[in-house]
């Protein structure tokens, strides 16, 4: 008999009724996970029934490979390297620097993943943390460091903002200055004429 294929995919709504089902026998809080079905990955064998699944959740361009379930783990050696692929390319999609994962299979230790040392659990962000789980992590890339935060970049834009504006307004009144002693030398110009044409003017003759 051929050995069985499965592809990965990402999760559609069509998975949901056998991810809840999957979830549910792997106890895992179906509520919560239904309203996140697009972080997750499938696996599915050739007559489309997913026996496979994993989350990547992204937050502060990190990852966090969560709630893997199989429905055989029988076959969990054959997908997994089809759902790390999978989990590898929505990372880099989404340009993650840093994977984390408290998953305990030796497979993502495999996969490089490593046990997050005290300096870099400072770097796990804040809404993954309250949990005394043994983490582990990749690093993807280098981190580009935030030099600036949102509102700095936006008191910059507004500065930025501000020289253009007041530049605009010693341009205005600039040209407005200029404009006041041109009219000047135009009226000056019309007075000298019509005293220059008055004076030549022939006197009225005396009765």
């Amino acid at each position: 008999m051929p050995p069985a294929t499965y592809h990965a995919r990402r999760a559609t709504i069509d998975d949901l009724a056998q991810l809840r089902a999957l979830w549910q026998a792997m106890n895992f809080p179906v509520a919560d996970l239904e309203k996140r079905l697009t972080e997750f990955q499938v696996a599915l064998d050739a007559e489309g029934r997913v026996v496979g699944a994993v989350g990547l959740q992204f937050a502060e361009k990190q990852g966090l490979i969560h709630y893997e379930a199989f429905a055989d783990f029988s076959v969990a050696e054959t997908v997994r390297p089809q759902l790390w692929e999978r989990v590898q390319q929505a990372a880099k999609n989404n340009g993650i620097f840093r994977l984390w994962t408290c998953e305990a299979a030796p497979f993502w230790s495999h996969c490089g993943l490593v046990p997050a040392t005290p300096e870099v659990l400072n770097r796990l962000p804040a809404q993954w943390r309250g949990k005394e789980v043994r983490w582990l992590t990749l690093q993807l890339r280098e981190e580009i460091p935030v030099t600036h935060s949102v509102e700095q970049e936006f008191e910059r834009f507004m500065a930025a903002e501000r020289q253009r504006t007041q530049a605009t307004l010693e341009q205005a009144k600039l040209i407005k200055t200029l404009a006041t002693i041109l009219a000047i030398i135009l009226a000056g110009g019309v007075i000298v004429v019509g005293v220059y044409f008055l004076s030549r003017q022939p006197l009225p003759l005396a009765p």
